[in-house]
């Protein structure tokens, strides 16, 4: 028999039982921040070989906005605070990696002239050119990046699915 909520003790026993067979999702959370010429701040990751956008990789029960100002904070010592969704990205599961949410930010703009990255996560930090943007950074990004532009030029968010249109 399955317990009600007029029992809270074994209705949360229970509830606890539905969550810990549910999936769990990785979740990543970037964002675009521009300059007031209008180019893209990117970022140089030491760990792998593409220029990447700002941000990185949730932490357990971590808002995504919330991913994106800890992560800019800890990697370039900057405040961000998102002030709209641009992108969501499911990405299905590739190498040894399980399924993904990718979600991409507005950062609006910043006025900082120099960058100096915080941690050894990161060898540069720089503004460019949104064409030249989408040449550096890897094939993934580059479509979330596409998808972002066009929903900052739409002022609507896209959804997408690994990489592509979800319909």
């Amino acid at each position: 028999m399955k317990p009600s909520p007029d029992d809270p003790e074994a209705w949360n026993a229970y509830l606890a039982e539905g969550n810990a067979k549910q999936a769990r999702k990785r979740v990543s959370a970037d964002v675009v921040l521009r300059d007031a010429a209008g180019q893209i701040l990117l970022v140089n990751p030491t760990y792998k070989p593409d220029w990447d956008l700002p941000g990185g990789m949730a932490e357990e029960n971590e808002p995504p906005e919330e991913t994106v100002r800890r992560e800019l904070g800890e990697e370039l010592g900057l405040e961000v605070v998102p002030c709209g969704l641009l992108v969501v990205d499911w990405v299905a599961p590739h190498g040894p990696w399980d399924d993904q949410i990718a979600f991409v930010f507005d950062g609006g703009t910043i006025n900082e002239e120099r960058l100096d990255p915080q941690d050894g996560e990161l060898s540069e930090a720089c503004f460019v050119p949104p064409d030249t943007a989408l040449t550096l950074v890897g094939e993934r990004m580059r479509r979330r990046l596409r998808a972002a532009l066009r929903a900052i030029d739409q002022d609507r968010p896209q959804y997408l699915r690994d990489g592509g249109p979800a319909w």
